[in-house]
């Protein structure tokens, strides 16, 4: 389903959205939460594309990532009570416990594992969009 979003609208509702997640996490587990400035955009179809990015969040020590996602998904499960999205878990081929915050409507959602010992990462993509005619979609976005 395609979106009346510009691109930039895109982006800049998706990053707000993951940090929205990111801030479900306790305070006293995160040390730090960035957004990587750029991202690339991905084809939903022939004319339609999507904003994809990532939010890294450095937990403090002693947190452990794999139950802290865990407590995240629980927390997205009581957060998200609109409907709008769906909230499930999952583990990666390597074993690693991820959970999915996605709309199924617009083809919207955020994939958060483990990236590194303490360190989260929430893979974020945005709902599908029209690029203004002549724009080609390769490079950062």
């Amino acid at each position: 389903m395609t979106t009346e979003l510009t691109r930039q609208e895109a982006k800049a509702n998706t990053e707000k959205e993951a940090l929205e997640i990111a801030a479900l996490i306790p305070k006293d587990k995160v040390t730090s939460i960035v957004q990587k400035e750029t991202g690339v955009l991905l084809s939903c179809s022939k004319t339609e594309h999507n904003w994809n990015g990532s939010t890294s969040i450095t937990l403090a020590e002693g947190s452990e990532a794999e139950s802290v996602v865990k407590e995240l998904e629980t927390a997205a499960r009581t957060h998200f009570t609109d409907h709008r999205f769906e909230v499930s878990s999952d583990r990666t081929i390597q074993g690693t416990f991820r959970v999915e915050i996605s709309d199924p409507a617009t083809s919207e959602m955020y994939l958060i594992r483990e990236d590194d010992p303490r360190v989260i990462r929430i893979a974020s993509g945005s709902p599908c969009f029209t690029m203004p005619e002549g724009t080609y979609p390769v490079g950062d976005f």
